[in-house]
């Protein structure tokens, strides 16, 4: 019989500190209980704090169990802590963000939220640095991480560092973790599958919290809203989708005959089935797109960065593009400095990773249209499938329709009246910048 070593003793142990304090958490919180059961917990002797990839929930055992001894709500509180991490994508959000900042502004938002529930299984008195940080994030009606890490960028290093210090839960060293360099030497790689899981359990945390009868106070509302951000981040991959065409793709068909017959004739005739499936079928995808950036001088680079990164990410899924998409990236003032063109996904991350803007004079959105009629006569766009310009609004616009679609991208507030009656038109606020 194998001898239970120390390390496995205390991991047994702590697995059953953990059941007790997700039972404690759901007491309060019952519409929490499928997120508090999402991680999957594992000991580990390398690990100072609580750390996730979004599957596993890592722990110090050891050190863990002496914790819950002297200080049980801390550790009720930390393991609400990472959870909520999850909920709300954190792991996968940084984009193009400087790291240090992006952590704390993410435990931040997760800290304000928890303060804020005011229950018994979490409730804590708040430390000046606390009330300070939370009485700016209402005054700036902030209820994100991103909004946060803007909000953090006026502060001075040694502000950011007590700040840090301050709001410290658990470890961020394994967020978005995509390849084998982990400090985990059997940690799984990341994926798309993972983050997909937590988008469901956060619908159902959304849908569970509405049909519960406990009363809303503030903290819970803005969970609900950061909650309801994911859906929104959601609904802009809908927006791209408007832009797609049906067209034929080489692609089996398995809805266009009947199944019976197929298999029948397989019955009766060995290998001869009666109706052939069709080798195409016709899909909705995008072939050629455009997206034009507005370099003018009150154009942030940090926002086109994180712009560009969303949107194609979205539009170079396997779903979105056929196999010969094709994306041009403009990059336009009061006259065209740049136009890259994309037809990967390894492209694209090769572009974004060394992308610099080019400009800075007025804003004029004419020379961008005039030059993407050009590349058509010349036959270098022969199925253009729309056109995306992210802007401040701030410009002329042509005074003729395209004969294609053609939407905006506003940053901020920005006069309606000037926009012409046949462009589409889309305000961005910070979720939507963010590459969420």
């Amino acid at each position: 019989m194998h001898a239970e070593t120390q390390m496995e003793w205390e991991s047994r142990m702590f697995d059953k500190v953990i059941a007790y304090l997700r039972d404690e958490l759901c007491i309060d919180l019952p519409y929490m209980e499928r997120a508090l059961s999402a991680l999957d917990p594992q000991g580990k002797e390398n690990v100072q704090a609580f750390a996730t990839e979004g599957i596993h929930l890592y722990y110090p055992p050891a050190h863990y169990l002496k914790v819950f001894e002297e200080n049980e709500l801390f550790l009720r509180r930390a393991y609400l802590h990472t959870v909520l991490h999850c909920l709300y994508a954190h792991l996968w959000q940084r984009g193009d963000r400087e790291e240090f900042r992006w952590n704390v502004a993410c435990d931040i938002a997760v800290e304000h939220v928890i303060d804020g529930l005011k229950k018994k299984s979490t409730h804590r008195l708040l430390s000046w640095q606390r009330q300070t940080v939370y009485e700016a994030i209402k005054e700036k009606h902030i209820i994100s991480a991103a909004g946060i890490y803007e909000l953090l960028t006026e502060e001075q290093p040694e502000r950011l560092r007590a700040l840090a210090l301050e709001f410290y839960t658990d470890d961020h060293a394994l967020w978005g973790m995509k390849d084998s360099k982990s400090p985990m030497p059997d940690q799984p790689r990341q994926s798309d599958e993972t983050q997909k899981k937590w988008q469901k359990i956060a619908r159902q945390v959304r849908f569970q919290k509405e049909k519960s009868d406990q009363s809303e106070d503030a903290a819970a509302a803005a969970m609900q809203v950061e909650i309801a951000a994911q859906k929104k981040r959601r609904s802009y991959k809908d927006f791209l989708m408007k832009f797609a065409a049906f067209q034929e793709n080489m692609r089996c068909d398995i809805d266009a005959f009947d199944l019976n017959y197929y298999t029948y004739g397989l019955q009766i005739y060995g290998n001869l089935p009666l109706i052939e499936p069709l080798e195409t079928r016709e899909e909705r995808r995008i072939s050629e797109f455009v997206i034009v950036v507005d370099t003018s001088y009150s154009t942030s680079g940090e926002l086109v960065r994180s712009f560009l990164q969303e949107t194609l990410h979205i539009l170079l899924e396997q779903n979105a593009f056929f196999t010969t998409a094709k994306v041009h990236l403009i990059q336009c003032d009061d006259m065209v400095q740049e136009d890259l063109i994309i037809q990967s996904a390894a492209q694209a991350q090769e572009i974004l990773a060394h992308f610099e803007i080019k400009g800075g004079g007025n804003t004029d959105f004419r020379p961008a249209f005039t030059y993407v009629e050009q590349l058509r006569k010349n036959g270098e766009l022969r199925n253009l499938g729309g056109l995306l310009y992210f802007t401040d609004g701030n410009g002329t616009y042509p005074a003729k329709k395209p004969d294609y679609p053609c939407a905006f991208l506003y940053l901020d507030a920005y006069n309606e009246e000037d926009v012409p009656a046949w462009a589409i038109q889309r305000k961005l606020d910070g979720e939507d910048r963010s590459v969420q």
